[in-house]
């Protein structure tokens, strides 16, 4: 892949770019807040009463930290000439710097400090959204969950595969593992899975789509850039992909009321732990005001807990209001596929588009071509925030 005539990416960008990248994964700030022995933890505070909060356990951490922080501030990002370039490189040093310090804060005073720094914090416009959505939002009522782990990791594999004949070199790989924090995540490209996940089937495609449509994809076309950084992601591109992947959901024909709920649930929750509240009295709040079923309820609590309070559950609120925005604003939605970055970005990702440094994506998400799927992406360009939800599945 060759830039544009009006760029050239020096020794010292490639540089910085490959050891940003490998630090990146080595990392794993994610993995390493991601709380261990959770289907035994709930157990414990059912059997509680929902009164004792049992203490959360994490992997340990194997990086040298003060190593990983030397080899940062080694890096010769001054020598990097294109402005923009070195621009984007010294954020992204910047944010790896504080995703250490998140890891050397974590259970320790100084970690929701450092965690409002990485993902902002919950201002009140956020708060004041995410209870708009939960008094207007309808509960709904449940819906069996028919399928299992196994047949979402069928679904993902067959996507993921799909898409090999566009990307014969896509290298997602999807595992289904025990103890997972979430029903699903992606990390580094890869899908997890919890075994004991189960859904309703018309939640299938649309999870498929946001976990795969949206977080592989967009990692596999930035790895396809000129600069890796759009496959690891700029500075503080959590908040787009989130919001992205929940709104493929809208887009994939299923986004239900409960969903939206939970998502500006975790705002409440993000808020609740920076104030002090305790897991006994956060699941309250969700499960009695909120109107959470009991082990979302938890699930949400728990994750707004992380490392001490972890406000990355706010992102995908704030991501999604600020990709409405956005196409409201006109925005082509093919854009945000170019890679991983933040909706701050968005002016120089388009500069590099135009110029010809960066790339089209090479491949876009099969959602996009379900039935009424050009449909609903042209209603969200009008949609207000809170009516973003199908009550029924699209057919």
């Amino acid at each position: 892949m060759r830039p544009g005539e009006n760029y050239e990416v020096s020794p010292a960008a490639v540089e910085c770019d490959e050891a940003l990248l490998k630090l990146d994964r080595s990392i794993d700030w994610l993995h390493h807040l991601s709380p261990t022995g959770n289907h035994e933890r709930w157990d414990a505070f059912k059997a509680s009463g929902y009164r004792e909060a049992p203490s959360l356990t994490y992997p340990k951490v194997e990086i040298d930290l003060e190593e990983a922080r030397r080899e940062l501030q080694s890096l010769p990002i001054t020598d990097v000439r294109e402005p923009r370039f070195q621009a984007l490189l010294r954020a992204k040093q910047a944010e790896l710097n504080l995703q250490l310090e998140l890891l050397a804060q974590r259970d320790k005073a100084g970690f929701q400090a450092i965690s409002i720094e990485l993902f902002g914090g919950v201002e009140a416009v956020l708060l004041s959204d995410a209870k708009r959505i939960l008094e207007t939002a309808p509960v709904g009522e449940n819906i069996p969950e028919e399928v299992g782990a196994e047949e979402i990791a069928g679904e993902a594999r067959a996507e993921i595969d799909s898409y090999r004949e566009a990307a014969p070199d896509i290298w997602a790989e999807v595992h289904v593992v025990d103890d997972l924090n979430s029903m699903m995540m992606v990390n580094h490209g890869h899908l997890y899975i919890d075994r004991d996940s189960r859904l309703p089937e018309a939640r299938l495609c649309p999870l498929i789509a946001h976990e795969v449509g949206v977080h592989v994809v967009t990692r596999y076309n930035g790895f396809h850039q000129p600069l890796h950084l759009f496959e690891a992601g700029t500075a503080h591109y959590d908040a787009l992909q989130e919001g992205l992947g929940t709104f493929a959901e809208f887009v994939a024909g299923f986004l239900p009321p409960a969903r939206l709920r939970v998502i500006a649930a975790r705002v409440l929750a993000c808020e609740a732990a920076l104030r002090g509240e305790d897991l006994p009295s956060i699941f309250s709040l969700l499960k009695e005001e909120v109107e959470l079923p009991e082990h979302d309820a938890f699930d949400t609590a728990v994750r707004a807990l992380r490392g001490g309070g972890l406000t990355k559950d706010a992102c995908y609120l704030r991501g999604l209001k600020g990709l409405l925005e956005a196409l409201a604003a006109g925005e082509d939605f093919e854009t945000f596929f170019c890679g991983k970055f933040d909706l701050g970005h968005l002016p120089v990702i388009r500069t590099l588009l135009e110029e010809g440094f960066l790339e089209p994506p090479l491949i876009l998400p099969a959602f996009l071509n379900r039935e009424g799927a050009a449909k609903r992406l042209d209603l969200a360009r009008t949609i207000d925030l809170a009516d973003l939800y199908q009550e029924e599945p699209c057919p």
